[in-house]
């Protein structure tokens, strides 16, 4: 099970709801309409096709960082894409709606 979990990008099983009331960013990548028809407050809405570009932004925050999507498919990619820019503690939170 350990396999699939890195293979889609949720490595080690985390309380990401945790992490979110500690303090972690929560970056949602869906689009900005599919934000704005609803999300989690206290949210950024960073989409999936500009995450690589924010990257370094992000990676001043010095915080852990909780991604999240409508289903987890865009936030396992996201996941990945975070920790090839060199970030550490990025989790994938997988729907959105687990965390409203």
């Amino acid at each position: 099970m350990s396999f699939l979990r890195n293979l889609f990008g949720m490595g080690p099983k985390v309380n990401c709801q945790e992490l979110v009331n500690n303090g972690a960013i929560l970056i949602d990548v869906r689009t900005p309409s599919e934000f704005n028809s609803g999300h989690v407050k206290g949210s950024t809405n960073v989409p999936l096709d500009q995450l690589q570009t924010k990257a370094k932004k992000i990676k001043q925050m010095n915080k852990p960082v909780v991604l999240c999507c409508q289903s987890g498919m865009r936030s396992a990619q996201a996941t990945s894409i975070l920790k090839r820019a060199g970030l550490e503690h990025v989790y994938n939170g997988g729907g959105w709606h687990k965390f409203a």
